[in-house]
């Protein structure tokens, strides 16, 4: 913030008022005014966080969904809007919840919405003159327009990228989050290939994914497998054979921060050349890991991978990588360079962006051939200051073979 000049940061999309405050509603990601006005936009509900160079963080929120709040570490919880509760029948307070919560609404200007109690919160720090980056991608062009009305004389400026580059760098509680989330991915992705038998449904091998997940705390997020080396499926009506060969991709969240890992599922041991790509592509992983230290450019890992493969003789690919976090892509992503500048009014820099330690990035290289099958490999890496390291164990020495008996004949 400093460098960029700025006093005080705003989130507006639910997933950096998480990043900033670890406040989530499931709703603030689905639904939309038109759902109880008809006709209406598709403007979500509505809330912010503040995160100011000096002094404390806030959250604005609206009063019905304020009881997620209640417990959270950030003291500052600004609510606007009508709870629509009857208090005719109202008892005695009975926990220190219910404690904050009612006097939370009964003690806070009554704001009538999200924006009215934004500018307020700015104007009680001070901040109705200050420099402010507010997230302003999603943000619909009213809400816009009625803050800088509410606050005239402060400096708003566009700062949707230069958060997201802020959270490309992980502190040390995301990456016990983010270790947490890829170990029960591995372990419940594993479990569930061990399953895989000819004639057995994908939807069985999804089910015990999405259960084991749930099971250690986690919600699932996705389970992907190719058909026959056509591409990438998630419906999981498909019968396996004694033949398939198949790339699975898997992910789930665990307080918010996501996992996604790959590798090959073959329901018998490969031929030599199949093999031997597939020992490419983990192989490739590696020499990409090699310099994924700080300072290399995002495309020269992706260029070392590439050119791994290409020397073993796969052109049809396109090995590449990405930052994981609180979406399933976060900056950085490991491509080519491109040309483009992430840019907005705080910053403006190339999309080719440097390694910097505390990212964690997955590395991946798959091959796809149409009536044959699919090779995947995926894994996830954390950066450190003398290079990158596994974010955990994840062996993709070999493919997974399920340990079964074929049936013989009398």
């Amino acid at each position: 913030m400093k460098e960029h000049n700025l006093d005080v940061l705003v989130a507006s999309s639910p997933v950096n008022v998480t990043y900033f405050t670890d406040y989530y509603y499931w709703l603030d990601t689905a639904f939309k005014e038109y759902m109880t006005s008809p006709g209406g936009p598709t403007n979500r509900p509505q809330s912010f966080a503040v995160f100011p160079l000096s002094g404390e963080p806030a959250l604005v929120l609206g009063a019905q969904s304020a009881i997620n709040a209640a417990g959270l570490w950030v003291d500052h919880l600004e609510v606007y809007g009508d709870p629509g509760f009857d208090y005719s029948l109202f008892s005695k307070l009975q926990t220190a919840l219910e404690e904050r919560y009612t006097y939370l609404l009964d003690n806070n200007p009554r704001h009538a919405n999200a924006t009215e109690a934004l500018a307020y919160v700015l104007k009680s720090r001070g901040l109705d003159d200050a420099r402010i980056g507010l997230e302003m991608e999603e943000l619909p062009a009213a809400t816009r327009q009625a803050l800088r009305h509410a606050l005239p004389q402060a400096s708003i400026k566009n700062a949707t990228n230069l958060i997201r580059l802020i959270r490309a760098v992980k502190s040390e509680e995301e990456i016990k989050r983010l270790v947490r989330s890829a170990e029960i991915n591995e372990q419940a992705a594993m479990e569930s290939l061990a399953l895989a038998r000819p004639g057995k449904s994908m939807a069985d091998l999804v089910q015990h994914f999405r259960l084991r997940s749930a099971e250690q705390g986690a919600d699932f997020e996705h389970y992907a497998f190719s058909v026959r080396g056509l591409g990438i499926s998630t419906e999981p009506n498909y019968l396996l054979t004694s033949k398939d060969i198949l790339f699975v991709d898997s992910g789930c969240i665990y307080a918010h921060y996501f996992s996604d890992t790959g590798t090959t599922l073959a329901m018998e041991n490969l031929p030599q050349d199949l093999r031997e790509r597939y020992r490419a592509l983990t192989t490739c992983i590696s020499a990409g890991a090699e310099i994924m230290r700080p300072g290399a450019k995002s495309s020269e890992i992706q260029a070392v991978m590439q050119k791994h493969l290409k020397k073993h003789g796969i052109i049809a690919s396109f090995p590449h990588g990405h930052g994981v976090g609180l979406e399933i892509r976060d900056y950085p992503i490991i491509v080519p360079e491109n040309g483009l500048r992430i840019r907005d009014d705080c910053l403006d820099v190339s999309s080719d962006l440097p390694m910097e330690e505390g990212m964690v990035n997955n590395l991946e290289a798959n091959v796809f051939m149409p009536a044959l099958g699919a090779l995947h490999a995926e894994k996830s890496f954390r950066v450190t200051a003398g290079g990158s390291r596994p974010l955990i164990e994840q062996d993709r020495s070999e493919p997974r073979v399920p340990f079964y008996s074929p049936p013989t004949l009398d």
